[in-house]
């Protein structure tokens, strides 16, 4: 099996949708609405100040994709990469496919010159994927993640 990674394109919106609702569904529990996804994948296509895609094919088919987003940093003067939305398919997990997509995220960091490092948040639980990127040279950050939760909620808007 050959494993290639490419950056996604706009027809890879389906793939993209598909794999990001099942990783949803396996990780959280969580139900996605296609068609809000949809949209969302599609608005980095449309945005490319967002991020991009990057899809691993394994002969030709999709196996896997992950989502690089940019952060700015003003202690650094250059960015961060965050790679989110990761998933491979069961059928071609510890194969090496998401070692080549993040060895391509890193040579791509590296080539872009303003990228000072790579960041990812994992589920606390998830000592599989833990493992993987400790073996791919990544470690646990100092830094916990907060967050707000729903502000488009009525009931989290200030009065």
């Amino acid at each position: 099996m050959e494993v290639t990674v490419r950056e996604a394109t706009a027809s890879d919106a389906d793939v993209i949708v598909h794999f990001n609702r099942a990783m949803a569904e396996e990780t959280e529990g969580k139900g996605l609405s296609p068609d809000l996804l949809r949209a969302g994948v599609l608005s980095v296509f449309d945005d490319p100040s967002k991020g991009f895609y990057l899809v691993a094919e394994a002969d030709g088919t999709p196996v896997g994709s992950l989502l690089v987003t940019p952060e700015w940093s003003d202690w650094r003067n250059s960015y961060y990469w965050w790679v989110q939305s990761v998933y491979v398919s069961p059928s071609h997990r510890r194969s090496g496919v998401y070692k080549k997509l993040h060895g391509y995220v890193e040579q791509l960091a590296r080539s872009a010159g303003n990228v000072v490092g790579l960041r990812l948040y994992v589920d606390s639980e998830n000592s599989t994927a833990k493992a993987v990127y400790e073996r791919l040279g990544m470690a646990q950050s100092r830094y916990e993640f907060f967050e707000s939760g729903d502000l488009t909620s009525p009931k989290r808007r200030p009065k």
